[in-house]
C-alpha cells in the first residue's frame, strides 16, 4: 500500500485510521488544493466498489461524507473522501448514553441524510454507530456507503445476498427479504434506542420512562413490518415536532405492549392520526 509517495501525482498518503475487511482508510493531503482528506483503499478482489463510488458521487449534502475524486480501476481502487475531524457515534454511546434532547436532535439530523439519500435512489443498508461520525461540533455524518443499494434496481443484488450488519439489520434484510428505505429507518431507530439507553437493541423495546411521542416514534421505526414504518422524511418532521425536551423519571418498566395499548386508548381520537403517529406499529 503506498504510503510515501504521491497517489495520482498528488495525493499525499499518510496513517491508518481505521481498516475492515473490505477496505482501509488512511489520512491523506491534496497537495493541489491544499486540503485534508481521507483516502480509501478498496482491498483486491473487492465487490461493488463502482456502486459506492457512484452512490457517494451522487449525494450532496451536510449530513453524508462527500467524495472529491476516485479511480476505482487503478491496480488499488481508491476514493478520495472528506475528512471529518471527530469520532464515531459508537464511541460516543460506549462513553455513556446520550440525553433525550441530544437523541432528539441527532435523530432528526441522521434522518434528513437519510432522507437525502433515499430522494436519490440509494438505501444505505448499513446504519449503524460505527458508520455515523461525530465532527468536532457533533455534527453527525453518515459515512460506509459500502453496502449501499439501488432502492429501483434488482440487479445490484445477488441472488440470497443479505445486506446490512446482523445487529442492525431489519427483519426483511434478515430473511432476504426487499431492500427498501424502510430497512434504513429501522437501523435508525435501533441506533437512537442504544443511544438512549447506552447498550445495542438486540430486539427493539422503547423504555417506558420516554416522554410518550418519542416512545411512539421509535416504536414505529423499528416496527417489524416495513410498511408500517415512517419514511425517513417523516421523522424529519415528527422528532422537532415532539415538543421540548423532557426526562421523565425512571419507573418500574412495564410490558411496552401493555404499556402502548393504555395510552394509545386513552388520546382523543382527534390526535390519532397516520398508524405510527398512534403508536399502531409497536404491535
Amino acid at each position: 500500500m503506498p504510503d510515501t509517495t504521491l497517489l495520482a501525482g498528488r495525493y499525499e498518503v499518510g496513517e491508518l485510521l481505521t481498516a475492515s475487511g473490505r477496505a482501509e482508510v488512511r489520512r491523506g493531503r491534496d497537495t493541489v488544493l491544499a486540503r485534508d482528506v481521507a483516502i480509501k483503499f478498496f482491498r483486491p478482489g473487492t465487490r461493488r466498489v463502482h456502486d459506492e463510488i457512484r452512490a457517494l458521487a451522487r449525494l450532496s449534502h451536510p449530513g453524508v461524507i462527500g467524495v472529491f475524486d476516485a479511480d476505482p480501476a487503478a491496480e488499488v481502487p481508491y476514493a478520495v473522501l472528506e475528512r471529518v475531524e471527530g469520532r464515531t457515534l459508537h464511541d460516543r454511546v460506549t462513553a455513556g448514553s446520550l440525553n433525550v434532547a441530544d437523541v432528539r436532535r441527532l435523530g432528526a439530523a441522521l434522518a434528513d441524510a437519510l432522507a437525502h439519500v433515499h430522494s436519490h435512489g440509494f438505501v444505505h443498508c448499513a446504519v449503524r454507530p460505527a458508520t455515523v461520525l461525530l465532527a468536532d461540533d457533533n455534527a453527525p455524518r453518515l459515512a460506509d456507503f459500502g453496502l449501499a443499494h439501488l432502492a429501483d434496481s434488482a440487479c445490484l443484488r445477488l441472488a440470497g445476498q443479505i445486506f446490512g450488519t446482523a445487529a442492525y439489520q431489519a427483519p426483511e434484510q434478515s430473511h432476504g427479504g426487499e431492500i427498501t428505505p424502510a430497512v434504513d429507518v429501522y437501523a435508525l431507530g435501533l441506533v437512537l434506542l442504544e443511544c438512549l439507553t447506552g447498550r445495542p437493541q438486540a430486539t427493539p423495546e422503547v423504555p417506558d420512562d420516554l416522554p410518550f411521542d418519542l416512545q411512539r416514534l421509535l416504536a414505529a421505526m423499528t416496527a417489524p413490518s416495513a410498511s408500517r414504518r415512517p419514511t425517513a422524511q417523516e421523522c424529519v418532521r415528527a422528532l422537532p415536532a415532539l415538543g421540548p425536551p423532557t426526562l421523565i423519571a425512571p419507573k418500574p418498566r412495564r410490558p411496552r405492549a401493555q404499556v402502548s395499548r393504555a395510552r394509545v386508548s386513552a388520546m382523543p381520537a382527534a390526535n390519532r392520526g397516520a398508524p405510527w403517529q398512534t403508536g399502531r406499529c409497536a404491535s
